[in-house]
């Protein structure tokens, strides 16, 4: 499952999410599959039938499988890794606007309103609270 945990202080999150070293013992090869695609991937447009088709499913079937595997839907967990890896850039000091399109979101906007509705804040709020 996907999960939000505290780095160093209440106010500081990070996101920590399956991948190909910490993927959760229950899944299935196929959606391990699609696991392993996203991380590789996740800066580029990635639709629902390119994920059933790496997992070797049916759109429907990978769909349902996933969400009872992972916790979250396909598309939701490609939100939450570009937001995770927003966080690094972030904390890098690389400017929102240039993070937003190295990870896969339109713009700075889109980032934001991700990065809020995962977080609970916006990236400068979190820089500030991560300080």
């Amino acid at each position: 499952m996907l999960s939000l945990s505290p780095i160093s202080s209440a106010s500081s999150w990070a996101l920590s999410s399956p991948s190909t070293s910490s993927a959760p013992d229950r899944a299935s090869r196929a959606v391990q599959r699609a696991l392993d695609f996203i991380d590789a991937c996740f800066a580029d447009p990635i639709s629902l039938s390119e994920l059933a088709a790496v997992a070797g499913l049916s759109i429907s079937r990978f769909a349902v499988r996933f969400s009872a595997e992972i916790g979250v839907s396909p598309q939701q967990y490609v939100r939450l890794v570009r937001v995770r890896h927003a966080q690094r850039l972030l904390r890098r000091g690389l400017p929102p606007s240039i993070v937003a399109t190295e990870v896969g979101f339109f713009d700075q906007s889109h980032l934001c309103r991700h990065f809020k509705r995962v977080l609970g804040r916006t990236p400068g709020e979190w820089l500030s609270a991560s300080g």
